[in-house]
């Protein structure tokens, strides 16, 4: 059972970060780090701490689906100029997020649906 975690558990994640991500930037335009930043502080109460890689990973994936753009800007930090990357939902942005959504709720609820079972049968 050792690294069970890391092989299947979390890779399946993946979709779920998609969702939690396009959903703060549908909030607020963000950047990455921010991004990041955030879902760590949100999922540290169920030991959950997301990859750097994996938000990046998917930021470029939504870029490159045309769900997401990109705009480079100038945040002034402690009397220097950084330069971060914001994302924007694009027009067709709000029309595939929605799908997504409701893509996920079907497989929310058949995982949650599979994890009571479980927790039922073996628990009982």
């Amino acid at each position: 059972m050792e690294g069970y975690q890391s092989r299947g558990f979390l890779v399946k994640q993946k979709g779920f970060l998609k969702l939690h991500i396009l959903h703060k930037i549908e909030k607020k335009k963000g950047y990455g780090l921010q991004i990041l930043d955030e879902l760590r502080k949100e999922f540290k109460q169920f030991g959950y701490s997301p990859n750097h890689s994996d938000i990046y990973r998917i930021l470029q994936e939504l870029t490159k689906d045309g769900i997401l753009r990109r705009e480079k800007r100038l945040m002034d930090g402690n009397a220097e100029f950084q330069e971060i990357v914001v994302y924007h939902l694009t027009e067709k942005g709000p029309e595939a997020m929605i799908l997504y959504k409701k893509q996920m709720k079907v497989e929310l609820d058949r995982c949650i649906s599979l994890l009571n079972k479980t927790v039922h049968d073996i628990y009982g």
